[in-house]
């Protein structure tokens, strides 16, 4: 019988606490392959001075990279808008590395791990590297897209990048459009690997979708995310004035970040029932899907040229019932094929997205067909199950190159 991968993935994000809800594919991930016997350990950057500890069982190793007060580069906001505001924050970059490095030297010398799995290639393919020619760990890396914009603009993180992609063993990507954009930096194989919905479809919402006002509530337009530039949430504010007088409806924006102010600002400039939620944690917010009528992700290409890598919430938005209204960019594609899985509009165009949700309302039968159809191409192409067989073939044969 063949012995099992023991895994080290190495990310800047990671749950703080079984309650946290960042990168809750990722998590999930991890939670399949370890029931499947995989043995996955985490490595990742510290909180405010967080210490190692556990998440659904499994391993989470926390790296020092500085005093507890500056040790916030990661999680929420994400790091490059971070730095964007705060251009002090770069210097952190030097000791995260060299901590991070060292940690991951640590580990792979203490636990013995047949793969070393690097998410966000930039700036961990430093740390990979350093570790997978030192210890002979085969490397592994997983693009999302956001390190592959800012290689764009910085020379360091394209040659950081390309010395990666040399090296590893298997490079994957969570989308065709971040594949493509890894292919730009080196022309190597690169396998589409996306992640699922972390809700199941019984727990979604129940009624005809699109069909709305339901026990006379307005009918209502959601969006989740975190609140930053490439959300596009702008031009959803402003399709409202788009929208009918009659009958009511209402737009919920979950989420925050660094734009949530100015975002506040717009929606009451706009007038109508426009309500910011917060950061909600899972099952508040899988009710507020199982409330809404449609989903609506109008992403647009940011002023750093960053955009949706493949909009996972999207697939919970489906796995909800929710018809799907998005913009044509990115990842998106990948999940929602226009008129046939959802509706895809031109990104940056909120009488688009007006006219879009408009024809949800008024045609729910049709509505409910494209759910129907987003789900069959959810389960096809974005199953748990699919995915994570695949993650085990890699691995084993990943692991095997080690043993040889």
């Amino acid at each position: 019988m063949e012995t099992q991968p023991r895994v080290l993935m190495v990310g800047s994000v990671y749950p703080r606490c079984p309650e946290d809800a960042e990168v809750p594919w990722l998590r999930e991930t991890v939670r399949r392959l370890r029931e499947r016997g995989v043995e996955v350990e985490v490595l990742a950057p510290s909180w405010k001075g967080l210490k190692s500890h556990t998440v659904d069982g499994t391993p989470v190793h926390r790296f020092r990279y500085g005093p507890a007060r500056w040790e916030y580069l990661t999680h929420d906001e994400g790091a490059p808008n971070k730095v964007r505001s705060r251009p002090w924050m770069k210097l952190l970059a030097i000791p995260y590395v060299i901590s991070g490095t060292i940690e991951c030297f640590l580990l792979c010398r203490r636990k013995e791990f047949t793969v070393l799995h690097i998410h966000w290639p930039f700036p961990h393919g430093l740390i990979g590297m350093f570790n997978s020619v030192l210890l002979k760990v085969p490397l592994v890396l997983t693009f999302h897209g956001a390190e592959l914009v800012l290689a764009r603009e910085s020379g360091i993180a394209r040659r950081v990048i390309d010395w990666s992609l040399r090296r590893c063993r298997l490079a994957t990507a969570n989308s065709s459009y971040t594949k493509e954009l890894a292919q730009a930096i080196r022309p190597v194989n690169v396998e589409v690997l996306p992640y699922g919905s972390t809700f199941s479809e019984d727990s979604g919402r129940s009624g005809s979708p699109g069909k709305g006002g339901r026990s006379g509530r307005p009918f209502r337009v959601l969006f989740v995310g975190r609140h930053i530039e490439r959300k596009g949430v702008p031009d959803l504010i402003d399709a409202t004035r788009f929208f009918p007088a009659e009958p009511d409806w209402e737009l919920v924006i979950v989420g925050s970040g660094d734009r949530t102010r100015e975002w506040k600002a717009r929606a009451a400039r706009a007038g109508g029932r426009i309500l910011f939620p917060g950061k909600i944690e899972t099952d508040s917010l899988q009710e507020q899907y199982s409330e809404a009528d449609v989903f609506v992700l109008p992403a647009i290409v940011d002023s750093r040229g960053d955009t949706e890598g493949l909009g996972v919430v999207l697939l919970e938005a489906i796995a909800a019932g929710l018809p799907v209204v998005a913009s044509r960019v990115g990842g998106i594609v990948d999940v929602i094929r226009h008129e046939d899985t959802g509706l895809l509009v031109p990104p940056g165009d909120p009488r688009a997205l007006a006219e879009a949700i408009v024809r949800v309302r008024s045609d729910p039968g049709m509505a409910a067909k494209r759910v129907a159809r987003a789900r069959e191409h959810a389960r096809e192409f974005f199953s748990w199950d699919r995915l994570i067989d695949r993650w085990m073939d890699l691995y084993q044969a990943v692991s095997r190159e080690k043993d040889v």
